[in-house]
């Protein structure tokens, strides 16, 4: 099984992160491949960002589908283009902050969040009416620490763990999920100093796309995410009207496994 994971921004360091995480939640005989697009913005945190990172992660899906990606994760907390992707993808296709949300309702009755900037509180609000969680999130929170700070702020991990203890302290939440795929790397630290379960969203879509494909299952294809129909496309996105669903001008993924990816599909089990 190979599952590609797209990070929408173009930051490598952070791919890089993700991959990593990405790769230790795979289970065996499953290969994971972490990209990024070559446009779009270097961090996500408006819906600015969101808008202009889309065309960019779409590539990136395209890529995967005709390298035989058997499913695909969009590793940011607004899971941007997710119903573009889905029309694009044949495989299953993930976000991030759906596969975090509903994992932590297995957990206990209610959880929390915890993300980066205040300004981006409300998307993961929308995002868990959305997803039909509303009612389990007892709160979303912000420790003001921009993205890609996240890599050079030396007090990061200090506040994010000060601030999902203050979550279970003053909500009795059962649950932490982590509202930014650049804290991926922290659910374990975390789940350790707090004392209940932090979800890493990263991790929970790998294993929910790993589960999907292991039961031969992916996004119906009859009706609302059928392929979308060619028509003409002009300017920066001329590329993508003729054959939306292939890898047209798809760039090369950058992650170095990628290197490998042939030998990987050619060796997939499932």
């Amino acid at each position: 099984m190979l599952i590609q994971v797209v990070n929408p921004n173009t930051t490598a360091s952070m791919t890089d992160l993700i991959g990593s995480s990405a790769r230790a939640a795979a289970g065996p005989g499953t290969a994971v491949v972490a990209v990024h697009p070559d446009m779009g913005p270097a961090s996500i945190e408006s819906h600015y960002d969101e808008a202009l990172a889309v065309p960019g992660l779409l590539r990136q899906v395209a890529a995967g589908e005709a390298a035989g990606a058997d499913g695909h994760v969009i590793a940011c907390f607004g899971d941007p283009g997710l119903d573009a992707a889905r029309e694009v993808a044949v495989g299953p296709v993930v976000g991030i902050a759906e596969a975090g949300m509903r994992t932590a309702t297995y957990l206990g009755r209610t959880f929390g969040v915890v993300t980066t900037l205040r300004r981006t509180t409300g998307r993961a609000w929308e995002l868990a009416d959305r997803y039909g969680v509303r009612e389990q999130c007892a709160t979303v929170r912000a420790v003001e620490i921009p993205v890609l700070a996240l890599e050079t702020d030396p007090e990061a991990r200090s506040r994010i763990a000060a601030e999902c203890a203050d979550v279970v302290a003053t909500t009795g939440c059962d649950a932490i999920v982590l509202g930014c795929a650049g804290m991926a790397d922290l659910a374990a630290e975390l789940t350790a100093r707090v004392g209940v379960p932090v979800v890493d969203g990263v991790a929970a879509a790998v294993a929910t796309v790993e589960g999907l494909v292991r039961l031969g299952l992916a996004t119906g294809k009859r009706g609302e995410f059928a392929p979308p129909p060619p028509k003409p496309y002009t300017g920066a996105l001329a590329r993508f009207g003729s054959a939306p669903h292939a890898a047209e001008g798809a760039p090369r993924p950058f992650d170095r496994s990628v290197d490998e990816l042939p030998r990987m599909v050619g060796r997939r089990s499932g």
